[in-house]
């Protein structure tokens, strides 16, 4: 599968010494079914906690919107979007979840993560 023509962009992290996540809810992500050609349609949830680099807005959107003339299978688009922004970002954790709409009476959903060996979750906190 070929990637999106469009660069990632980054920012330094304003705060690198803090974890915390950064989630960007994509409502209308398109491809292309690769065995008919028609449109596939796909809300993407991307939830990272940054090390070094945030990802810029608008080149992630131009970035996603490179996909919309490409064939891809819905397994195969999910994983290069990480690889891309993980390549891009080098974040301490990711996990894109991408929901699919129908197609031939199913529903697709796809989950793939990236997490950095040297980075470890901070305890959950439960307040009363």
């Amino acid at each position: 599968m070929t990637q999106s023509s469009n660069p990632l962009e980054t920012f330094p992290n304003p705060q690198p010494g803090r974890d915390y996540t950064v989630r960007i809810e994509v409502p209308e992500f398109t491809c292309l079914c690769p065995k008919t050609g028609q449109p596939d349609f796909a809300t993407l949830t991307i939830a990272y906690v940054p090390a070094a680099l945030c990802v810029e807005l608008k080149s992630l959107k131009l970035y996603l919107g490179g996909y919309r003339n490409q064939g891809a299978f819905h397994e195969a688009v999910t994983n290069a979007i990480l690889d891309d922004l993980v390549a891009a970002t080098a974040p301490s954790f990711m996990r894109i979840r991408a929901e699919f709409n129908v197609r031939g009476g199913l529903y697709t959903g796809v989950i793939a993560e990236h997490k950095n060996l040297n980075w470890h979750a901070p305890e959950l906190v439960n307040l009363p």
